[in-house]
């Protein structure tokens, strides 16, 4: 495969997923640009993973929305395909994953329609830049993602566990870590614990439920932020009968800057369909 290298513009690495020369993780791939998870649903769905996504702005901060049937994103890139411009997705039926792929194009129907999320790599550039060690990036491999104990607020048919990702830093580096993410609430923004993991359900760090396990050096702390995962395991629970998302770490790299927070039009849809489920979504939420 050909390398991506960190001065690539979002467009240059759809490119080379598009024409089947880059599979694989995105992070630390075009550092200046905003990256997004991805979840496809059936328009039957919409309605109520919207009201997920709205009651869970921590690990699914909405960045982008398609029409129903409509693969392009414009706001996000004008000639993204959301079908094939991942590097590889995973496709759950009934809340099982049953395959994965590098095109969904033969699973894609006048009825879907695809989120992205927001992605804590995007501001992982800012961190490498103001002299923060990103591990995982420097061993170019994927960053580690956990389920944990955290309960999600429910949105209709959909509600599970929160996934979070982790990175190390040294604990005097932790209060100027929190400012710098605080400007990337379309990224996750803040930290939700730092610390012992036990205490959000997390009992071994050394086997992350997605991505690949790191070492940690023994000066330094664990830090942890929601994550855009955090759907794949509502899919579990809730069983759709057909869903596509991401593969954990394989993003949809866009246009956007990384510093700039992308506002989304909900009535894009909203979602032209009652929703699947009567359950009412409670508001707010738990995690600022």
């Amino acid at each position: 495969m050909e390398p991506a290298v960190k001065t690539e513009l979002g467009a240059h690495i759809r490119s080379l997923i598009r024409a089947g020369k880059f599979v694989g993780q995105t992070s630390g791939r075009a550092p200046d640009y905003s990256q997004g998870n991805v979840v496809i649903l059936p328009q039957r769905y919409a309605s109520d993973f919207l009201r997920f996504c709205l009651n869970n702005p921590k690990p699914c901060p909405l960045i982008g929305l398609s029409k129903p049937g409509d693969p392009t994103i414009p706001a996000l890139g004008n000639d993204i395909d959301i079908r094939q411009d991942v590097p590889e997705y995973r496709v759950y039926r009934d809340g099982v994953l049953s395959d994965q792929s590098t095109d969904i194009r033969d699973l894609w129907t006048s009825e879907m329609v695809a989120f992205v999320l927001g992605c804590s790599f995007t501001f992982e550039a800012a961190l490498i830049r103001d002299g923060y060690h990103v591990r995982h990036v420097e061993l170019g491999c994927n960053v580690p993602m956990f389920k944990t104990s955290i309960e999600t607020i429910p949105g209709g048919i959909f509600s599970g566990p929160m996934v979070v990702t982790m990175r190390s830093f040294p604990e005097h580096q932790i209060p100027e870590i929190f400012d710098l993410c605080s400007r990337y609430p379309h990224a996750h923004g803040t930290p939700i614990h730092w610390g012992d993991p036990e205490r959000i359900g997390i009992s071994d760090i050394r086997s992350p439920d997605y991505g690949d396990a790191v070492d940690i050096p023994d000066d330094e702390v664990l830090v942890f932020w929601a994550c855009g995962v955090t759907p794949q395991a509502s899919i579990e629970r809730a069983k759709p009968d057909i869903c596509i998302t991401h593969a954990p770490g394989c993003m949809l790299v866009t246009d956007v800057l990384s510093a700039t927070q992308p506002v989304v039009d909900v009535s894009l849809t909203l979602l032209l369909t009652q929703s699947t489920s009567n359950v009412e979504a409670k508001g707010g939420n738990q995690w600022h």
